[in-house]
C-alpha cells in the first residue's frame, strides 16, 4: 500500500504528533508498505530551525525507510494566533503543492489538531482521486476556546463549519480518543466512519533503567524525590498551577520538580520561578527525542497536568503511556474522563482534580513518603504499557487505511 501523509510535526522534533506518525510509519515500512510523508523543515515549537536543516522550497531525505518531503512554510513560534494561522496555511498550501508531484498513492491521511493541514490533504485527496482519511488528534476550534486563545466569535463559527464539512468529506476518520468519536457521532457523524486507534508507546525505546547519573548531578536531583514534567509548555497545560504547588513544597529539601520542553508558556515558567525563588524546581530546554527516556529516569513520578475545562475530559496525553513504558507512577491532574480512567483501570498512579495545588502538593508529600506505594505503582504501570504498544496501535490504523484504500 501506498500511503501519503501530511503532517507539520515531524522528527527530528519531539512532539506528540511527530511521534506518534514516525512511530507508526517505521513499522508500516518495515511491514513493506510505501510512506511519503509531507511535512515542513523542524522548527517546533520555538520556531527556529533545528540544526543541520534549511527552510527551502523543496527537500527530500530518507528516515529509516520513510519519504520524507519537507517544504517551505510561514515559520514562526508556537504562540500568536495571526502567526500561527498564517504558518498553518502556509504549510496547507505547500504540502498540497508537493503532494501533487508525489506518485499517486493509494490514500491519502492529514491530522489534525488544526484543519489547514486537514485542508491540504482533503483536496490532494481531490486531485489525486483518491481516498481521505482525517486522523482528530484534538477538538480544534473547540480547543482553542478552552486554553483562552479565542472566544465564541463569527471567526469560531465559520471554523466549525469548516470542521463539519471536512469530516463529512473523509473517507474514513481516525480518532485518538473514544470521546472524541462520540462527540462526532452527537454531532452528526455516521459512528461506522468513526475509528479509534490511541496514542501508545514504543516499547523498543521507553523501558525501565537506572537513573541517569550525569542529570542528577548536573540538576542537583541526587537523593530526591523528582515529581517531573516533560513536554510541550502550552497554554493548556496549568503550569503555573504546578508551580504554586512546588511553592507549597519548598519546606520539603527532599522533593524536586523538573521541568523539561519549550512551549508558548515557557518564558512565563522561567518568569515564576526567578519571582517565586523556587529552588526546588529545576528548569531544562526541549531535548532531542533521543534523550527522553534518560530525561523519565531521573523522575519519581510524572506530572500529567490540564487546564480545567469540559474538552481536557476528553483527550488522553500521550505522555502517560511513555511514563507506563518508563515505569514510572503518574499523578494526574485533569478533568475526570477517558484519561484518568485509565490510570485508575491500569494502577499507574493516582489522580488529583485539575488546577487544584494544594491536592496536587499533598498528593507528592503521600507518595514521596510511601515508598511501598510507589513501588507497586512502578510494577504495576510498566505492566500495563505492553497493552498499549504502538506495535498494536500501528497495525490496527494500516488496517484501517487498508480497508479505505481498496474501497477507494
Amino acid at each position: 500500500m501506498k500511503i501519503l501523509f501530511l503532517s507539520d510535526n515531524f522528527p527530528p522534533e519531539g512532539n506528540a504528533p511527530a511521534t506518534r506518525l514516525y512511530e507508526h510509519a517505521t513499522r508500516w515500512v518495515r511491514a513493506g508498505h510505501d510512506v511519503t510523508v509531507v511535512t515542513c523543515a523542524p522548527n517546533f515549537p520555538e520556531g527556529k530551525l533545528f540544526a543541520g536543516y534549511q527552510n527551502r522550497w523543496r527537500q527530500v531525505e530518507t528516515m529509516d525507510g520513510i519519504r520524507v518531503v519537507r517544504v517551505k512554510t510561514y515559520i514562526t513560534a508556537n504562540e500568536g494566533f495571526i502567526k500561527r494561522t498564517l504558518d498553518y496555511m502556509s504549510f496547507m498550501l505547500m504540502g498540497f503543492l508537493a503532494g501533487l508531484f508525489e506518485r499517486r498513492p493509494d490514500v491519502v491521511v492529514a491530522t489534525s489538531p488544526q484543519f489547514f493541514c486537514a485542508i491540504g490533504g482533503w483536496a490532494l485527496s481531490v486531485a489525486k482521486w483518491r481516498p481521505f482519511v482525517f486522523e482528530l488528534r484534538d477538538l480544534w476550534p473547540a480547543s482553542i476556546i478552552a486554553v483562552g486563545a479565542m472566544k465564541t466569535s463569527p471567526l469560531i463559527r465559520a471554523l466549525e463549519q469548516l470542521e463539519l464539512f471536512l469530516y463529512r468529506r473523509a473517507d474514513a476518520i481516525i480518532s485518538v480518543t473514544e470521546s472524541f468519536r462520540e462527540d462526532l457521532v452527537r454531532r452528526g457523524v455516521p459512528r461506522d466512519k468513526v475509528h479509534v486507534v490511541i496514542n501508545g508507546v514504543d516499547l523498543d525505546r521507553y523501558e525501565p533503567r537506572p537513573r541517569d547519573a550525569e542529570l542528577e548531578r548536573e540538576f542537583g536531583l541526587g537523593g530526591k524525590f523528582v515529581a517531573g514534567y516533560m513536554g510541550t509548555h502550552g497554554m493548556a497545560h496549568a503550569l503555573p498551577k504546578v508551580l504554586d504547588a512546588a511553592e507549597k513544597l519548598l519546606h520539603r529539601e527532599d522533593i524536586a520538580f523538573f521541568f523539561a520542553g519549550s512551549g508558548a508558556e515557557r518564558a512565563k515558567v522561567e518568569q515564576l520561578v526567578t519571582e517565586r525563588n523556587l529552588h526546588n524546581v529545576r528548569l531544562i530546554p526541549r531535548q532531542p527525542k533521543e534523550r527522553m527516556p534518560a530525561l523519565w529516569s531521573a523522575c519519581d513520578l510524572s506530572i500529567v497536568p490540564l487546564r480545567n475545562t469540559p474538552v481536557f475530559s476528553t483527550v488522553i496525553p500521550s505522555k502517560i503511556f511513555e511514563a507506563m513504558g518508563m515505569g514510572v507512577p503518574i499523578l494526574m491532574s485533569l478533568p475526570e474522563g477517558e484519561a484518568t480512567g485509565i490510570v485508575r483501570s491500569t494502577q499507574s498512579g493516582v489522580c488529583v482534580p485539575p488546577e487544584d495545588p494544594d491536592a496536587m502538593a499533598a498528593a507528592i508529600i503521600a507518595l514521596a513518603d510511601d515508598p511501598e506505594r510507589m513501588d507497586r505503582f512502578r510494577k504495576t504501570s510498566r505492566a500495563a504499557a505492553p497493552g498499549f504498544s504502538r506495535v498494536t496501535q500501528a497495525a490496527k490504523m494500516t488496517d484501517i487505511l487498508s480497508t479505505v484504500a481498496k474501497s477507494g
